[in-house]
């Protein structure tokens, strides 16, 4: 579902999005309007993690990019990988997920439909920016130890 949410703001946006195969390194590619996945990508959670990436350098990144040895280049990555965090795992779904009973990080990345290692990274970017928590609503959302406390009414 989410991979078909991020294909259709792809196609809104007027950017192709084709797989294919790339080698075991590269997991994707975005250049002109074009985003190439790797078909060769493990799972569609997987290829889901990777494409809302890819469309985070199209909203948030400029020119090329690949010479990762250029600071101003890793910015651009960070700033693209952030996007993808924020897309998928907004703050909110960090609540609804505590009112499903989510109890663990495995259950957590599953409710999300996202990997494992795409949760971790996304908390990681929360803790830099926010801290150890943040106030959603009327939740604390803690991202070191991960847990959710619902705020009573008052």
């Amino acid at each position: 579902m989410l991979y078909q949410m991020l294909l259709n703001e792809a196609d809104r946006q007027n950017v192709a999005v084709y797989e294919n195969s790339m080698g075991s390194k590269i997991k994707g590619l975005y250049g002109d309007n074009i985003i190439w996945l790797n078909r060769g990508l493990a799972s569609k959670t997987e290829k889901t993690c990777v494409l809302a990436e890819e469309m985070g350098h199209y909203y948030t990144t400029y020119g090329n990019i690949l010479n990762q040895k250029k600071i101003v280049n890793v910015k651009q990555e960070k700033r693209a990988r952030n996007w993808a965090y924020e897309k998928l795992m907004p703050l909110e779904m960090f609540t609804k997920a505590f009112e499903a009973s989510v109890s663990n990080r495995y259950e957590l990345a599953e409710f999300l439909g996202i990997t494992e290692a795409f949760l971790e990274k996304g908390i990681g970017h929360y803790k830099e920016k926010f801290g150890l928590y943040t106030e959603w609503d009327d939740y604390l959302i803690y991202f070191d130890p991960l847990g959710v406390i619902k705020l009573f009414d008052g």
